[in-house]
């Protein structure tokens, strides 16, 4: 396989950079270009119908945009060497979004970490990474938060 195009997607974890150090590292093994991917998930409008967010709320999410740029540059700057990078953002589940955007950029690889969470946790909150192995129409390499990269 020859990969032109890699997405990794991150968050702010030790389980995405972790990622994002694995993603590089086969991005100059292929000599491809890298998308760094943060999708910020929305924050529903009210809790419940009695009980809506708080103001203070509402300007965190605001500024998430922002603080995801920040996130960006900054596992750029640690783990590019170099690598031309495209930044993308977007609102949006977390899965969701990660198949959007690397069918919407072209990606030929996604390469995303995970939790490694088990038992209760996981049978209710299902696993990101898994969801978007399923759904992902290009291969997708996933980075245990165990493995030593």
């Amino acid at each position: 396989m020859n990969f032109r195009k890699i997405l990794i997607a991150v968050d702010n974890s030790t389980c995405a950079e972790k990622a994002a150090k694995s993603g590089y590292e086969l991005a100059k093994t292929f000599d491809a270009e890298v998308a760094l991917a943060n999708i910020i998930e929305p924050i529903p409008a009210t809790i419940n119908q009695d009980l809506t967010i708080a103001p203070v709320f509402l300007e965190t999410y605001d500024n998430s945009e922002e603080h995801s740029h920040v996130l960006l540059e900054e596992l750029e700057k640690t783990y590019s060497g170099g690598v031309k990078t495209t930044y993308l953002s977007v609102i949006d589940s977390a899965a969701h979004g990660i198949i959007n955007q690397a069918e919407e950029w072209g990606a030929d690889l996604i390469v995303i970490g995970t939790y490694g969470r088990s038992g209760l946790y996981h049978f209710l909150m299902g696993s990101v990474a898994e969801h978007v192995a399923r759904k992902s129409a290009c291969p997708v390499l996933i980075i245990p938060n165990k493995a030593e990269v």
